[in-house]
């Protein structure tokens, strides 16, 4: 399995000033400005790694998740939440030839944690051996930081400015402000995390 951003978040949506002023770092100066670069980089890092550990994804992008078989016949869940819509199901030969299922086949079964696709009126269609089968979908909460959840944009800015000061903790990677503050957004695994 493998999955790919195909969109990203772009510089301009990302909170540096609220990041700065988090940072209490100083304004004003003929330099102001000199530390977005950084900044952003920061803030990056605190997104790429709070969304790995929530399996959420914080702002609004596009995403390509390839796999070789579906998890049954009629369901399959996805890697990531909030999904908004499934932009494409395609199923791929060994060969290359790609067949794209008609979005009456399948049904978005929206949840909080563990969204997945239903097929209806049958099976999934399954690839041919050493075929693959390719889902193009949206997720995540909100195009702009301000319709991120608040205690994740909190949890984003702590976790930036441990990156901005070098002070990560090199064993769980996250302070623990951070973590209570994801906590209710991390899945509840159960059943050894099959599903």
């Amino acid at each position: 399995m493998m999955m790919v951003e195909l969109t990203s978040v772009s510089s301009a949506a990302l909170p540096v000033a609220e990041l700065t002023d988090h940072l209490r770092l100083a304004t004003g100066f003929a330099d102001d400005g000199s530390q977005d670069g950084q900044l952003e980089s920061c803030l990056r890092a605190a997104l790429s790694s709070i969304e790995a550990r929530i399996g959420k994804a914080l702002y609004q992008r596009r995403f390509a998740w390839q796999l070789s078989k579906w998890q049954s016949d009629e369901v399959q869940a996805l890697p990531l939440a909030p999904v908004e819509s499934i932009e494409s199901i395609k199923v791929i030969s060994r060969s290359g030839v790609e067949t794209v299922l008609d979005s009456d086949r399948y049904v978005l079964r929206s949840d909080t944690h563990r969204p997945d696709i239903l097929g209806l009126g049958g099976a999934l269609p399954s690839p041919s051996q050493g075929g693959t089968i390719e889902i193009e979908f949206t997720a995540g909460y909100s195009a702009d930081w301000s319709g991120v959840p608040a205690d994740l944009r909190q949890a984003v800015m702590i976790q930036a400015a441990e990156f901005y000061g070098g002070r990560a903790d090199h064993d769980t990677g996250l302070p623990f402000a951070v973590t209570v503050l994801i906590e209710p957004y991390r899945a509840i695994r159960l059943r050894g995390g099959t599903t």
